[in-house]
Order: C-alpha cells, then structure tokens, then sequence
C-alpha cells in the first residue's frame, strides 16, 4: 500500500512540476533583458535599393530584425537618420513613421520592418547612390543598418564576377564584340568595367563615366579602347560622388588600365578629362614593348593620388595632354618602351601631403625573378612643354646599361638640378622657368600675362598639332605647353576662336620612322618621332 500510494503522489506531482517549469520559462520570456552590451542580429547589413528608375517613383525591400537572447529586448527608438529630408520612409511590425520607439522583440523572435525609396531619376542634384541608414537603440547601445538606393536614371554596371586574384569585374564588351557607349545617359561602375581580349569598347562624346570606390575600366590583353570626343564634347571620367565637397578629391576611384595588343590595334583617347583616381592612365605589356599605341589627343588627367599617367613596356604618343597634381609621379614610364610627346603640361602642386617623387620619370629596365634587372630599351621624346611643380627636382631617371636608351627634351621649360649643357639631350631648354600658370590651386594651367611660355615654342614642332587643348590656334607664335595664351581672356574659361578645326585623328608615319632615334642632328628638336596632322 506504501509503495503505491507513493507511485500515485509521483504521477499527481510530475504533471505539476511540468506545468511549473512551462510557466517559470514563460515568466522568463517576460522578463525584460537590459544587459548593455545586447546586439540586435539583422538580416543583412545594407538595403539596398538596385532598382533603376526611370520616372519618379518608389520600391520597397524588407529587412529582418532578430532578437537571439532568452529574454525580451525593448528597442527604445529605431530611426531613419536623415530623418523628413530622407528619400527613405519605412514601416516597423505595422506602424510607419520616421522614428518608432519603444519596440518590444520577445526572446528569440524577430520583426519585419518595410524600408521604401522614393526617387525623382531625373534630379541632377542626386548622388548616383542615395544614402542612409537606420538607427537601432538598445539598452543604450546604437546600432546601424545603412541604406542604399541609385539616385539618378544611368547605366549602372555592376561586377557579377570574381575570380581568386582579381578584382571583381563585369565584361562590357566580350571577344569579338564591339559595344558603343552613348551620351544619352551616364554610367556608373561598381567594380571593373572589362574589355574582354579581342573586344572593343567606342566611347562616344559626351558621355561621362563615374566610377564607385576601388572601381575601373580595364581593357584586358588583345582588347580595343576607343575614347572619341570632340573639344565641344569631352568625354569625362571621375568618381560617383557628386557633392561640391568632392569635386577636387584625388582617391575617389582606381585607374584606367590598358594591357597590349600584339595585333597592333591602337588604344585611343581624345578630348577627355580623367580626374580623382588613383591611377589616371596605367599602360602595360608582359613581355615585350607593344606593337600598338597609346594615343592621347587633348587629355586632362589630375587629381590623383598615386600617378598620374603610368606605363611599362609600352608605345604611347601624346600631344596637348596635361598631367596636374598627382601625389607620386605625374608621368612615370618604366620597362622601357616608346614615348613622344608635344605641347604637353606636366604641372605637380600635389598638398595633400609630402610628395617625394618627380613629375616625370624614365626608365629602362624591367626585374627578373631574382629582382635583377633585365634591360629594356626606351625612346622618349618632349618638345614645347613643360615639366615644373613644387619640387626642388622634378625629372629623374633610372637607367642601367645594355639597352639602347635615349631621352631628348626640345624647346622645354624643366625643373630639374641636373645639368643640362649637352644640347644633345637638351636643345633649347628653359632651366627652372617658372611657367606663372594662372592659378594652379584651382587647376587652371593656362599661362598668365608675364609667363616665359608664351611665343616660346618652335613653330615647325607646333604645326604638328596647332591648335591647343581647347582649340584654339597657336600658330604663327605658339606657346609651350597645352593651353596657348589668349589676352584678355578672363581668368575662369577659356575663349575659342571661331574658325578653329576639331582634327579628328593622328596621322601616324610608318613604323620605321615612328620613334625613330634622333641620332646625331644639329637640331635635336626636329626629330621625326612625332608627326600629328
């Protein structure tokens, strides 16, 4: 009797201890966690908006809000940080508003909040990429869920690929494509624009190209790059923020980067500004100095703040390029190679920092595996320009022996504490001239009224390409450099005359004579290295 009477209180007392335990842990559900150091989990940390508008209109995305603890989290506020001027309106477990307090998340539950943006595409005043965030306060503690939408109607590019040891990247043009870019709309890269080998991207004029963060445009090996604007319409590459604040900001971006093309299809770029990057231009051939070109016509590259213009084993030709403010070199040719340039403003005043480098350097050697040099030749050729910055020294080569390896300056302005006496490599240099641009804090390179630039060129190198950046004649007195002097011209544009003609191309002399080593001459300046027609 002992024994079953006490089986029965255990089966009465189990039930009730079951019932205890239920209600205890429904208690502690209820039982609000204050503990500082909580953390809110979110279903991703960015909503992003990828929807491309092309009227005023509005999307909405949702995003997961979890609490992960055994007790109950009260959220004492969640807020749209750019508060009634936001684009960003949304929707907390039912109630809407900008700001919502005090909501409740039982222990390990969740709630759905609804984010909506409403964009206006057509309001050139919007970054390409609207942001904002959510604030999430906790026990005092503030955590944030940022928002991003496309603020503009563009071409957006987005990278879909990533192989291990390279950045990730999008073809925009494949093997055996040729693809136009049109002004009609901008376009706006999230990752690399890539040129697959044996494709060719044409830019048309006008258009402009914005580039997000550690972005660029990459013309792989065996591909085609084809920049075509005119004076009127350049074609124009910078960075996706469009604020005042970041109109002059070198970093914004990475580079353009042009690898060889044996089959000898010439890489081009006309009429175009690059600015706030990294790297303006990078050049590059494996093995050997590329049967194709580089050619540059009426190219303004600044703002950079690694170099501006880069190359190794490479063939470039440039004429009314400038090269401005550039935190390392303005133009550094290395491996060897190739290289003419005329009426062509290298200009460093790079403050941002220290600049311990030179605004123009050459060099003939690339390393082997052992980190020894193997020697390369390299032709380089500047007549009526100008190289000067900040810098005490602001040419400087690295050179060893082996390779044929010649550089001659004709009718120049160069800062440089080298000794230029031999005629040979320096004929009619202007040493440590000050050029007095017009204000090259603000970028402006033109020659003011007392600059010994002005009527210092050599006539018959300039009627290669007589008119300057912006189309003005040079002829009969030209100027060194890109820009030629306009008197009276005011101090914020330049002025174009009306009867000037937009040159559509290079005329390029065949290859023996291209690059051709000056050699001995009485006149080092009439090399024939360059004839632009």
């Amino acid at each position: 009797m002992i024994g079953k009477s006490y089986y029965n209180h255990i089966k009465i007392a189990l039930p009730l201890l079951y019932l205890f335990i239920v209600l205890l842990s429904s208690c502690n559900k209820d039982i609000i966690n204050t503990d500082p150091s909580v953390k809110l989990e979110f279903s991703t940390d960015t909503v992003a908006f990828d929807t491309v508008f092309t009227t005023i209109g509005s999307a909405t995305r949702q995003l997961h809000v979890y609490n992960n603890t055994n007790g109950k989290i009260v959220i004492s506020k969640i807020e749209i940080s750019g508060g009634e001027s936001s684009v960003f309106r949304m929707n907390v477990d039912g109630t809407p508003g900008i700001s919502v307090k005090d909501v409740e998340i039982d222990a390990n539950d969740s709630i759905f909040i609804f984010i909506r943006a409403t964009i206006d595409p057509n309001n050139e005043n919007n970054p390409f990429i609207v942001k904002d965030s959510i604030m999430f306060s906790v026990n005092g503690n503030v955590q944030f869920v940022n928002l991003e939408a496309w603020g503009q109607n563009a071409n957006y590019i987005v990278a879909d690929t990533y192989t291990p040891g390279f950045p990730e990247y999008k073809i925009v043009a494949d093997s055996l494509e040729t693809v136009h870019w049109t002004n009609e709309k901008p376009y706006v890269i999230y990752g690399y624009a890539v040129i697959n080998s044996y494709g060719t991207l044409i830019i048309d004029p006008g258009t402009k190209i914005y580039f997000h963060a550690n972005s660029g445009l990459w013309a792989y090996a065996e591909s085609t790059l084809k920049v075509l604007g005119t004076i009127d319409e350049p074609v124009h590459f910078s960075g996706d923020r469009l604020e005042p604040e970041y109109q002059q900001l070198p970093g914004q971006w990475d580079r353009i980067w042009l690898m060889e093309n044996t089959h000898g299809e010439n890489h081009e770029i006309r009429n175009a500004v690059i600015e706030n990057g990294f790297v303006g231009i990078q050049t590059e051939s494996f093995l050997n100095v590329t049967n194709n070109l580089l050619i540059l016509k009426n190219v303004t590259i600044r703002n950079m703040t690694g170099i501006g213009l880069f190359s190794r084993l490479y063939s470039i030709m440039g004429g009314n390029v400038v090269v401005a403010n550039c935190g390392g070199y303005g133009i550094a040719l290395t491996g060897g190679g190739n290289y003419g340039f005329i009426q062509t403003t290298v200009a460093n005043y790079w403050n941002y920092g220290v600049r311990k480098t030179p605004s123009l350097f050459l060099n003939n050697f690339i390393p082997d595996t052992s980190n020894n040099p193997v020697p390369v030749p390299i032709n380089f050729y500047m007549a009526n320009s100008i190289v000067y910055g900040n810098n005490e020294e602001e040419f400087e080569t690295d050179m060893v022996d082996g390779a044929d390896s010649l550089y001659t300056f004709a009718f120049d302005i160069l800062k440089t504490r080298r000794d230029i006496s031999d005629e040979e490599t320096y004929y009619k240099v202007w040493l440590n001239k000050d050029p007095l641009f017009k204000d090259f804090t603000k970028n402006d390179y033109r020659l003011d009224t007392l600059s010994p630039a002005i009527d210092s060129a050599d006539v018959e190198i300039a009627s290669e390409l007589p008119e300057d950046i912006r189309g003005i004649s040079r002829l009969p007195k030209p100027d060194l450099g890109a820009y030629e002097f306009v008197p009276g011209e005011d101090t914020t544009s330049g002025t174009k005359t009306e009867n000037r003609i937009i040159y559509d191309r290079f005329k390029i002399l065949s290859k023996k004579r291209l690059f051709k080593s000056p050699g001995r001459r009485t006149i080092p300046g009439k090399s024939n290295i360059i004839r632009l027609k």
